[in-house]
């Protein structure tokens, strides 16, 4: 079997993996629940390389994401439950549908009418598939209330995000970003109580609030938290290169560093980047 351009390769090559009799053992024996941590992890991988402006690692991520949809599609079949032509007849049917001012008549001709009209399809949808549940005798309690649309498979911090988006859309929100700032201090303060108190379970949860205070602010001031959060994590990664690099460079060990050396070395890597900012 040789690669090709042609989706039905791909499926092919799945249906392969998973053939019971001729298949590869690890395929096999996969289900919904033991691929869905490598699914999320492609996902990151396809962000990661956006973030690190790698075309060539760009294309090689969307293929490890595209195959995790095609191994989800496969299970599906054998199940009997939908197959990869279904998910692409759903996915088309969604976009025509969210769109009626390219595919069909409309009057949104601006970025915010086009979001208004999102928003309204979606909740159209919603109620469909709140119907189309009750009527095949999922829980009625499925996905219940304002925030049902949030899904609790988030990252965390994504998850916060979407929370407070709708929280906002029917006026649960700060006006300005100011009192979020008040409410952060607030938070810090009750998490230094906790910690002084020594109470583990009650600092995990003021931590919580501190956090989802600090999504917040960023949401009011533009700074998506999971990307400004990414950010950090590379500039902390870069950072402490540049402190392995040093020592090593000096021939000092890494575990047998001071952190005063460690942070004389830090705060160089600061300077560094100033300097090329």
């Amino acid at each position: 079997m040789e690669a090709s351009t042609d989706i039905t390769r791909l499926l092919e090559i799945m249906a392969a993996l998973r053939n019971p009799e001729t298949g590869c053992p690890w395929d096999i024996v996969q289900t919904f629940e033991t691929i869905k941590p490598y699914t999320i992890e492609e996902a990151y991988e396809v962000a990661d390389a956006i973030e690190r402006n790698d075309p060539d690692d760009l294309c090689d991520e969307l293929g490890d994401l595209l195959l995790q949809v095609v191994f989800h599609a496969q299970i599906a079949e054998e199940a009997g439950l939908f197959n990869f032509g279904d998910v692409v007849t759903a996915i088309t049917t969604k976009m025509i549908r969210r769109h009626p001012h390219v595919f069909a008549r409309s009057d949104a001709d601006t970025p915010e009418t086009v979001k208004l009209q999102w928003d309204a399809i979606k909740r159209q949808e919603k109620q469909e598939r709140a119907e189309r549940r009750a009527n095949n005798g999922a829980s009625a309690d499925f996905k219940q209330g304002h925030l049902g649309g949030v899904q609790r498979s988030f990252p965390a911090l994504t998850e916060a995000l979407k929370l407070q988006e709708q929280a906002a859309k029917v006026g649960f929100d700060w006006s300005e970003a100011e009192p979020i700032l008040d409410k952060i201090e607030e938070e810090i303060g009750e998490l230094r109580e906790a910690l002084k108190a020594g109470q583990q379970d009650r600092i995990s949860d003021e931590l919580g609030d501190l956090i989802f205070a600090l999504v917040n602010i960023g949401r009011h001031v533009g700074a998506e938290p999971e990307q400004a959060l990414r950010g950090t994590n590379s500039k902390f990664r870069r950072r402490f290169n540049h402190i392995e690099t040093e020592l090593h460079a000096n021939g000092e060990d890494l575990k047998a560093a001071t952190l005063e050396r460690m942070e004389e070395l830090w705060q160089a890597a600061k300077q560094i980047e100033r300097r090329l900012a």
